[in-house]
């Protein structure tokens, strides 16, 4: 699949930060990877209060030229309220899928979870720790941000993915035609083996990785939203997923936009409102207060006399029960 331009929100066209391009040294990857950081108006390197990181992921034959688009729908969330200033970094990465390759000869996981992570924490002020620290991504940079968070999610605070390049299916062998018409099994067998290995795919799907272990997922902060017209059916990758993780109980944030499609003038707001959702991370709105909290006591005095049991409130776990 070709990487498609998106339409920014007309709001976030002038961009008041700064964005500097440079390379990293690795052994993760058979080349230095070139990166570009954002950092916004009024950027104080020595900053004691650290800024939040948000590591973007760019979709396929993007590169970190990708970030001067979403740094100005960054900028302009940032400028509504919606986050705090924040520093964020793109790699480019090609068409890899953000993926360690099945033979070892790249190995873009480890590189993003390690060498460039070290490198933004020891050349920026920016959190130190889980807490703010976030990863997010568009199309095949969406599936490559939920894969890394949910294999780690003791690195990260929140992940978003974006109409996120993802099947609907547990099992290689389940794909269906619809679900990778646009991806040459040549593709596949550059990351997964040849034959594809169907063992190490499944390692690294999303929504396999999340039904095998869904309590390793408490505590991180998950979006997830696509497109209801996607011209690549990715709404359906979505979904399911969406469904992997309301049923095993992990608390998530799930947006199917009507009238959304893989590109164009939509994909601007929906940025802004996955930044949103960050910023709701880090400053929490406080939505279950002492009303609500009443409010629940007298609820679950009708459950106890209807004979339904109530059980203690887990506000990281869904209320399936």
């Amino acid at each position: 699949m070709l990487f498609l331009i998106l339409c920014l929100h007309p709001a976030a066209a002038a961009l008041e930060g700064q964005i500097r391009k440079m390379t990293v040294e690795t052994k993760a990857i058979p080349h230095p990877v070139e990166i570009a950081v954002y950092t916004p108006p009024g950027f104080d390197p020595k900053r004691a209060d650290r800024y939040p990181l948000i590591i973007q992921l760019h979709g396929g034959n993007g590169s970190s030229d990708n970030l001067t688009q979403m740094a100005a729908i960054l900028e302009a969330a940032v400028s509504e309220g919606l986050l705090p200033p924040s520093i964020s970094v793109m790699p480019s990465a090609g068409r890899s899928f953000y993926m360690d390759y099945r033979d070892g000869s790249q190995k873009w996981e480890s590189f993003i979870i390690g060498d460039l992570l070290a490198f933004m924490r020891e050349r920026y002020p920016v959190s130190p720790g889980r807490a703010g620290t976030f990863i997010t991504g568009v199309s095949m940079g969406g599936m490559g941000a939920l894969r890394i968070a949910f294999k780690h999610p003791e690195l990260f605070a929140g992940v978003a993915g974006m109409e996120p390049g993802i099947e609907p299916a547990l099992a290689y062998a389940d794909i269906k035609l619809r679900d990778r018409f646009w991806r040459d099994q040549s593709l596949f067998e550059e990351k997964y083996g040849k034959p594809v290995d169907e063992a190490y795919w499944a390692d690294n799907n999303p929504a396999t990785i999340a039904k095998r272990d869904p309590d390793r997922l408490k505590g991180l902060g998950i979006y997830i939203e696509a497109g209801d017209q996607d011209m690549f059916f990715l709404h359906h990758g979505s979904e399911f997923l969406h469904r992997i993780l309301f049923d095993s109980g992990v608390s998530h944030e799930y947006r199917l936009v009507r009238g959304g499609e893989h590109v164009g003038p939509s994909v601007g707001p929906r940025a802004r409102d996955a930044f949103s959702f960050f910023g709701r991370i880090l400053n929490p709105p406080g939505w279950i207060n002492g009303q609500v909290i009443a409010a629940r006591r007298s609820i679950d005095a009708m459950k106890q006399a209807a004979g339904y049991p109530v059980l203690p409130v887990d506000p990281e776990r869904l209320r399936t029960q």
